[in-house]
């Protein structure tokens, strides 16, 4: 099998330009040492909530706003974001990100906190799309809440699943590395979903709930 070249990675990412809102959000982020979506994850992002008509999103990670505006670019206009995050001054600059992409507040559910402490309140089976960006070292029971929440035909979407090469090389066996490792593979092999891992950004693995 083939590798993927440098040269086509680089395309990829460079194959849609971010929208200015966007691209003003990606910097709020950087300046508060956030880590936004690369432009291949927050297309494919906004891909997945337009092609599932995705009304309602949970994401965990906020950052600045970047994958947020991405998502709701993909939702139906009367679509709603429910999206959380511990550091408060994240939400600041999503907020200032949202009301600078003319998006009207009530669009946005934003919640300051924990997810760990956060998911377990939100319904079984009520969302049509969750996305997984926090805290790496949690994402297996970020995983448990999000096929709570998500519907029959919803889509997971897990951000980082290739970890800096880290995840493909056999030889890496770092605490994180491994996390992600096994995580991919016990979502690859559940008989309750269709999975993927597209190669875009730092690696997106997408599953969608069969039962």
């Amino acid at each position: 099998m083939s590798m993927q070249k440098p040269a086509s990675w680089i395309y990829t990412e460079d194959f849609l330009t971010e929208p200015p809102a966007v691209e003003a959000a990606r910097r709020r982020g950087e300046e508060l040492g956030c880590s936004p979506v690369l432009p291949g994850v927050g297309a494919a992002l906004r891909l997945l909530a337009a092609s599932g008509q995705a009304h309602t999103v949970v994401e965990i990670g906020t950052g600045a706003g970047v994958s947020g505006l991405w998502l709701l670019e993909g939702m139906p206009s009367d679509g709603v974001l429910t999206t959380i995050d511990i550091e408060a001054e994240h939400h600041r600059a999503a907020r200032q990100s949202f009301a600078a992409a003319g998006l009207a507040p009530q669009r946005t559910r934003i919640i300051t906190g924990q997810a760990l402490d956060v998911l377990p309140r939100l319904a079984d089976g009520a969302y049509d799309m969750v996305v997984v960006d926090g805290d790496k070292r949690e994402y297996p029971d970020y995983l448990e809440q999000a096929l709570r929440i998500v519907r029959v035909g919803g889509v997971v979407a897990v951000d980082n699943m290739l970890w800096h090469d880290r995840v493909a090389d056999p030889a890496a066996r770092d605490e994180t590395t491994t996390i992600l490792r096994t995580l991919g593979k016990r979502l690859r092999d559940d008989e309750r979903l269709q999975t993927t891992l597209l190669p875009v950004g730092d690696g997106l693995l997408v599953s969608v709930r069969l039962a």
